[in-house]
């Protein structure tokens, strides 16, 4: 008995001594990561049995303005290309998310007050609400799919089920292996007003004095699900943060709209003789090789539409090939340029569709900056291969689909603007439009990562506005920028790795976290040379196909030869910052090898010791030491001078100066100072140690310590460095690349750098920026 209570105490204490060791900072990611297989391999790229599932939709789209209402039928087509039989199949009903018992609306937290303050005059706080967190508590919109019909191509009906945002479509006879199935939904649906209801994704923006709308439709229909190797069916409930998960396939649809609305949509318009008048498709070709923007519908022509409605139809037809969804948006209010850009054999037309309350900063800029954009980011990726890229003005917006974005961004109405304005909606044009590369062609899971999608494309957001103006104001994914984050509760900070519903600071580990590392990978860790390399290398890997994190992640070293395993270690699965500290500098001399050099300097060094000092003030006052009154006690060490060279180290300096090479008596004579540099690293993320280091003359000097100078201490590590001229400073990260989140500790000698705030004037303070433009036509 004695041996077995031995045995069971010694179990439970090494499984709890291995339960808390942590990984090396070093170590690989190897538990972290999926293990490699025929389908994705080790090297990131996709495997010689990869597959992916296609759904094609032919559908019939009517729009009712009168109800704003959406009414329509669809036949999928599903292509079962993976080795398993599926006995159902999963559709998403995103819509429901509206519904007014949706899961949506039941998790919604936080307090019924939104916070207190004191009023003027009140000694107790008052509580107060926000208007929009009171419309929503009080919201009795009717959102949400009407499925009539779910029938298989007989027209038989299909059993399905209803989970909230998914709906299970149980299939008459498995479907196996390398075979489809053809069935058939027909459904209708109330649109949201987004400038009612707290925004959303699509949805229709109101006119009140002139009874007009701009409609911006997407996720309007039943979208097939994604199944894959790596989570079977995605079907993870749309809550509204984490974003969509969608097979490739083609389209045809066909709008039915009011005969005055201009329609953008994804693809190409297949019927234009129909829906377009003679004039406004020459000026369409002509914009196919226009150095500017053409106006195909002009402001004053979207202003005679506004006066009138029509009672007629028109149905735009549309089609589109190997895109992952397809979105719309319908007006008489709409301007409509366009411009071509070309790209070998392929011209891509950059579109936009405007009411005249974007003019005049619609008109200038919107068209020019998606050409732009589909240009800068095919440099570093791909050519852009979809026939067209579309810009629509709705207001309080950002949100993309492929081929088409909503965008907002609109000037005052008196037409002037502010910089901010200006600037809002170049970045965000930018970033909708590009969202095409990301994730609509290389089409990662949105509802499970955020980032792969939303940080990559905030990081070519950056690039590309930089390359539009250099000065651009502001730009997500400059590292300087995220300190204030870093610095906070690690305790409540989630890791980029964490699936999009359950991320406390959506926006800044969907966005910026993830977009500033791939900042510090190109400018300080890989260099834009590699990274570039690289960052392409994935992105044509994974074209029209689904990447996971760990083909991102093998990809970019693949491609590389750049082990960044601890990178994604600390930057992707921890929440540790950047706190690397000088803590001490040394400053050493070599001493002469020359012995009558060095027994000078004794010399000197011993008559500046303290005993030294005051026994030759004692002697000066007349005192005398008892061997200096009674000679009988001296013997030779009173005579003898220790700091006189003697004939063997005169002789044994000549032969040492015979051994050495030219080479060695060179750097003897060049008196170099020798610095040792002790660094902690105080956050807990290890990264390279840039150093600046200026010297007495006035020059300065970068140098650049990989990161591996913490493999074996990643606590402490010890620097020596040489220099032929004294220095007078060493500062860490002086370019501010790394987030290091303390700067206090990054010099030496050591200083403090004063954080700035803004005195203002508080009555005159009414926020969101200044418009000069106003003040200049007054």
């Amino acid at each position: 008995m004695k041996t077995q209570l031995f045995t069971l105490i010694f179990c439970f204490a090494f499984i709890s001594t291995t339960a808390q060791v942590q990984p090396h900072k070093f170590d690989q990611l190897k538990q972290e990561l999926a293990t490699p297989n025929e389908y994705r391999t080790a090297s990131g790229a996709p495997g010689p049995d990869y597959w992916q599932q296609q759904a094609d939709y032919t559908m019939n789209i009517r729009l009712d303005e009168e109800t704003q209402r959406i009414y329509g039928d669809e036949v999928i087509t599903y292509f079962n290309n993976s080795p398993d039989v599926l006995d159902y199949l999963w559709v998403q009903l995103d819509q429901n998310m509206r519904a007014p018992d949706s899961d949506t609306r039941k998790i919604q937290s936080g307090g019924l007050f939104g916070g207190q303050y004191t009023r003027p005059g009140y000694p107790q706080a008052t509580p107060r609400i926000g208007t929009r967190q009171l419309t929503e508590l009080f919201k009795t919109f009717e959102g949400g799919f009407k499925i009539e019909s779910v029938q298989d191509k007989t027209g038989q009906d299909l059993p399905v089920t209803v989970v909230n945002t998914m709906m299970r479509v149980d299939l008459p006879k498995p479907l196996k292996p390398g075979s489809k199935y053809q069935f058939s939904i027909r459904w209708w649906y109330n649109i949201n007003d987004r400038m009612k209801d707290g925004g959303g994704r699509s949805g229709m923006e109101y006119f009140p004095e002139e009874d007009n709308y701009i409609f911006t439709i997407a996720q309007f229909y039943p979208r097939m699900a994604v199944y894959n190797e790596v989570e079977g069916w995605q079907h993870k409930q749309f809550l509204g943060s984490g974003e969509f998960t969608l097979p490739f396939g083609n389209f045809t649809v066909n709008l039915t709209v009011p005969a005055d609305h201009i329609v953008g949509a994804t693809g190409t318009l297949q019927n234009a003789s129909e829906v377009l008048t003679r004039q406004q498709r020459d000026l369409f070709e002509q914009a196919r090789t226009a150095i500017d923007p053409v106006i195909i519908v002009t402001e004053t022509e979207a202003r005679e539409k506004e006066k009138t409605k029509s009672s007629d139809t028109k149905t735009w037809k549309f089609r589109a090939e190997n895109v992952r969804d397809f979105a719309f948006a319908t007006s008489r209010k709409f301007i409509w340029d366009a411009m071509g850009v070309k790209f070998g054999d392929h011209i891509a037309m950059a579109m936009s569709y405007y009411p005249k309350e974007g003019n005049p900063l619609w008109e200038k800029y919107s068209t020019r900056v998606v050409a732009h954009t589909i240009k800068t980011y095919s440099k570093y990726t791909f050519p852009y291969p979809y026939p067209a890229a579309i810009s629509v003005h709705t207001n309080h917006i950002g949100m993309e689909y492929p081929m088409i974005c909503f965008n907002g961004g609109r000037p005052e109405p008196d037409g002037t603007y502010s910089e901010g304005t200006k600037f809002e909606l170049i970045g965000v044009v930018i970033h909708e439009v590009g969202h095409n590369f990301f994730p609509m062609i290389v089409n990662s899971d949105e509802r499970q990562w955020t980032w792969m999608d939303e940080g990559m494309n905030t990081f070519m957001t950056g690039v590309a506005a930089r390359e539009w103006d250099a000065n651009f104001p502001s730009w997500s994914g400059k590292p300087a920028d995220l300190t204030w984050y870093m610095s906070g509760d690690q305790s409540v900070m989630n890791p980029i790795m964490t699936n999009s519903e359950s991320l406390r600071d959506f926006g800044t580990n969907g966005y910026a976290k993830p977009a500033t590392a791939l900042n510090m990978l190109r400018e300080t860790i890989m260099g834009p040379e590699l990274f570039e390399f690289a960052l392409k290398t994935y992105a044509q890997r994974w074209m029209f196909k689904h990447p996971s994190p760990e083909d991102f992640f093998r990809t970019m070293e693949d491609a590389s030869a750049v082990d960044l395993d601890w990178f994604w270690r600390g930057w992707f699965f921890g929440t540790d910052p950047v706190d690397i500290s000088l803590s001490s500098v040394k400053h050493y001399l070599p001493r002469s090898l020359d012995p009558a050099v060095t027994k000078n300097e004794d010399k000197l060094a011993h008559q500046n010791q303290p005993e030294y000092v005051y026994f030759k003030r004692m002697r000066e006052a007349g005192f005398r030491t008892a061997v200096e009154q009674d000679e009988r006690l001296r013997d030779f060490y009173d005579t003898y001078d220790p700091f006189q060279v003697t004939e063997r180290e005169t002789e044994a300096y000549k032969q040492l100066l015979e051994s050495l090479s030219d080479e060695e008596k060179t750097l003897i004579d060049k008196g170099y100072h020798f610095y040792e540099l002790n660094f902690e690293n105080k956050g807990g993320m290890v990264m390279p140690i840039i150093l600046r280091i200026k010297y007495f003359d006035g020059t300065e000097t970068i140098e650049r310590i990989p990161v591996q100078i913490w493999q074996v201490n990643t606590e402490k590590v010890t620097k020596l460095i040489k220099s032929e001229k004294e220095i007078k400073e060493f500062e860490i990260d002086p370019y501010l690349e790394t987030t290091d989140i303390d700067r206090t500790n990054n010099y030496w000698p050591p200083r403090n750098e004063p954080t700035r705030f803004q005195i203002i004037k508080t009555q005159e303070y009414r926020g969101g920026g200044t418009n000069p433009m106003r003040e200049a036509k007054k």
